[in-house]
């Protein structure tokens, strides 16, 4: 019976951390198990609080970083915890939908593709669309998936997207060494210069604001963008 590790970044979601532990145990994978792992990146907000009641139950693993590392940090602290077959990463707010999971777990499992990417469903109604800021962001993520296609000669339409499923097999091969928000981009460039191509699947997005918690911003858009260069020329 094949296992799906779901790998939780978590840094101070206090107010969205037990409601999406709620939904991903309310999908139905069928045959595949699924396996929550949690890592607290040094929330300050009560989020560990809520954890540690959580810890009672015994239904999740759940790791405490002393101190806040970033998002990459979690990840990989998450990643040596993982005993299932595949891996997927889950931001811990409510921007995304895990009733996806088996969407995106359906071509690794039908040996379709090793890594899966989602693409996120924009959604008609956005009110960012109305700040200057949104078409700035925009524009960076075309960006970003327009130089990383090019320059690994790939075709897929988002890597931005939080959901994203690789074998663990292949993810034990990759040496990712940032801590920040490029990780995930870190680790796709690293598995593209191997050899290994993508697919795109769909997914629901439901994006918040910065007044409710978002935490990437400009910034991280110059680091994902040396990321990528550097791993094809430097890496």
């Amino acid at each position: 019976m094949a296992k799906l590790s779901i790998v939780i970044p978590t840094y101070n979601e206090k107010s969205t951390i037990s409601e999406i532990l709620r939904r991903i145990e309310a999908v139905d994978l069928g045959d595949v198990k699924k396996e929550i792992i949690i890592v607290d990146d040094g929330s300050t907000d009560g989020t560990r609080d809520i954890l540690r009641d959580l810890e009672k139950l015994n239904k999740y693993k759940i790791v405490y970083q002393e101190k806040n590392q970033g998002k990459g940090a979690a990840i990989r602290t998450g990643f040596k915890e993982v005993s299932g077959d595949f891996v997927i990463i889950q931001d811990a707010d409510l921007e995304y939908d895990p009733q996806d999971y088996p969407a995106m777990l359906k071509p690794v499992l039908n040996n379709a593709s090793v890594a899966v990417l989602g693409k996120r469903i924009q959604p008609q109604s956005d009110e960012r669309k109305h700040k200057s800021f949104y078409w700035f962001s925009w524009f960076g993520n075309k960006l970003i998936t327009w130089t990383t296609n090019w320059l690994y000669w790939n075709n897929a339409g988002e890597y931005e997207a939080c959901y994203k499923v690789f074998p663990k097999r292949l993810i034990d091969t990759i040496d990712v060494r940032t801590d920040n928000f490029d990780f995930d981009n870190e680790l796709i460039c690293k598995l593209l210069k191997k050899g290994y191509k993508t697919i795109d699947v769909p997914i629901h997005y439901y994006p918040r604001s910065y007044k409710e918690g978002k935490k990437i911003n400009w910034r991280h858009g110059f680091l994902i963008l040396w990321t990528i260069v550097k791993c094809r020329f430097i890496e």
